[in-house]
């Protein structure tokens, strides 16, 4: 399973998305390759202020641990926000 997170700018976010499914789709083809295993591209991008993509619930439910999407939220929220302070001090 293959988890690519990314946190773009809320503009961005689907676009993100779509460039992540295909720069991985040849990293899935050749572990699938090497290992001859089923692998799996899971992308988890929600925009900086917490804005998700029509298809991230389908893709959280894809991970074998259960989690909330609020939850989620939360922690990229806080993290932008980390980010931020970094940058003003």
């Amino acid at each position: 399973m293959l988890i690519a997170v990314a946190s773009p700018g809320d503009r961005n976010a689907i676009q993100k998305e779509a460039e992540r499914i295909v720069t991985y789709k040849d990293v899935k083809i050749e572990i699938q390759r090497m290992w001859n295993v089923k692998a799996k591209m899971i992308p988890v991008i929600m925009g900086a202020t917490g804005t998700i993509s029509e298809s991230f619930r389908q893709y959280l439910r894809n991970v074998d641990r259960k989690h909330d999407v609020k939850e989620v939220q939360k922690t990229v929220i806080l993290g932008t926000a980390h980010i931020r302070r970094k940058v003003l001090m």
